[in-house]
């Protein structure tokens, strides 16, 4: 008997037996070339589609676009204050609105009380 790759071969096997375990490995072999093809395929998609940070694909730079200014309001102190303090009733009230069990719990509290902390 001879040990090939971890499996033993009989010298007098016969040739059916033969053929037959050569066909198995055949086809052992092409499965596992198909799944590595496959992994492969995989691998060059990932690749191509989630380039490394710095790294540019040839040909594939998206046109920049220069992003726009942001305007800078022209406000009065009192307008800021103003827009402040209506900023801070709306989440006051948002906040009200999203736990009801708190404003129930003291009738006496304004949207601006449930800003500060006690």
């Amino acid at each position: 008997m001879f040990a090939v790759g971890g499996s033993t071969i009989d010298p007098i096997m016969k040739r059916k037996n033969l053929n037959k375990r050569i066909r198995r490995l055949e086809a052992r072999l092409q499965k596992g070339a198909k799944k590595l093809a496959k992994l492969k395929q995989q691998q060059e998609e990932k690749r191509r589609v989630t380039p490394k940070p710095g790294m540019e694909l040839a040909g594939a730079k998206e046109p920049t676009v220069a992003k726009k200014a942001k305007r800078k309001l022209n406000l009065t102190p009192e307008r800021r204050a103003q827009l402040a303090a209506a900023m801070k009733a709306r989440w006051a009230a948002k906040r009200a609105a999203a736990h009801p069990q708190n404003s129930s719990a003291d009738p006496g509290l304004t949207p601006g009380d449930l800003s500060q902390p006690r």
